[in-house]
C-alpha cells in the first residue's frame, strides 16, 4: 500500500498554478518535444470545462485558430505545462460551457468580471 503512494509522489509535477475556473482566458506555457529538440509553445484559450477531482482534474481550452475552433484537454499534473497565466476572469453561470462550440464571433465572447 505504501508503494502506491511513494509512486503517486514521484509523479506529481509538484508545481503550484493559479485558480481558474470555467470561462477565464489562460495562456499556457506548453513543452513539445520534437525529435531531439524541446520548445515551449504558448496555448491561449477559453477554459470551458475542468473535470475530475485531486491530482487527476484535467482542463478544456478551446482557441480559434484560423476561424477552426480547436479543442485541448490539459492534465492539471502534467509536468509538460512550464505555467499557467490566467489574462481575463470572465463572467459567466455556469461549469460547462458547451454552448460556445456553436456560436461565431463576437456572439463568442465572454464578459469580463470586474475587479
Amino acid at each position: 500500500m505504501d508503494f502506491i503512494k511513494i509512486a503517486e509522489e514521484a509523479f506529481v509535477s509538484g508545481k503550484e498554478h493559479p485558480k481558474f475556473k470555467s470561462g477565464d482566458t489562460v495562456t499556457i506555457a506548453y513543452r513539445i518535444i520534437e525529435g531531439n529538440k524541446e520548445r515551449v509553445q504558448l496555448y491561449r484559450g477559453v477554459v470551458i470545462k475542468i473535470a475530475g477531482h485531486g491530482n487527476k482534474k484535467r482542463f478544456t481550452v478551446r482557441k480559434m485558430s484560423d476561424n477552426i475552433g480547436v479543442e485541448r484537454i490539459f492534465p492539471m499534473d502534467s509536468p509538460f505545462i512550464e505555467k499557467i497565466e490566467v489574462n481575463k476572469v470572465g463572467k459567466v453561470r455556469r461549469a460547462k460551457l458547451y454552448y460556445l462550440r456553436a456560436l461565431t464571433g463576437k456572439k463568442a465572447r465572454i464578459k469580463e468580471k470586474r475587479v
